[in-house]
């Protein structure tokens, strides 16, 4: 049976849950907290990026929407760049201290790990 994508009186339709783009469900319902023990471990590493190193947090129990928004405000304090990866955030540079000192300021729980 084929699956309706458009409907001229809703406009362009998810194709999981058959409701409208704007109300679709299909990403709350999948999105699920990760899981581990909720200690924020910051660390740094300088592997495969040709020396340059980067502070990687992760253990943050958070969605995606919501690390999402939280790494956008830490590179925004910390000026510089990053990213999120596998729900892991990446900052360009060794921004351990501070970063958790900013994280310890929001109320997370946080150890620096590795050496």
């Amino acid at each position: 049976m084929p699956r309706l994508v458009y409907s001229t009186d809703q406009g362009r339709l998810c194709p999981e849950c058959q409701q409208a783009t704007g109300n679709c469900q299909c990403k709350t319902i999948g999105a699920t907290l990760p899981e581990g023990d909720g200690i924020a471990r910051i660390r740094r590493e300088t592997k495969g990026r040709k020396g340059k190193g980067v502070s990687i947090v992760n253990g943050l129990l958070l969605d995606d929407t919501a690390l999402k928004n939280l790494a956008k405000e830490l590179r925004q304090k910390l000026s510089t760049g990053g990213a999120i990866k596998d729900g892991e955030m990446e900052f360009q540079g060794d921004h351990r201290q501070t970063l958790k000192a900013l994280l310890e300021a929001k109320g997370f729980q946080v150890k620096l790990a590795g050496g």
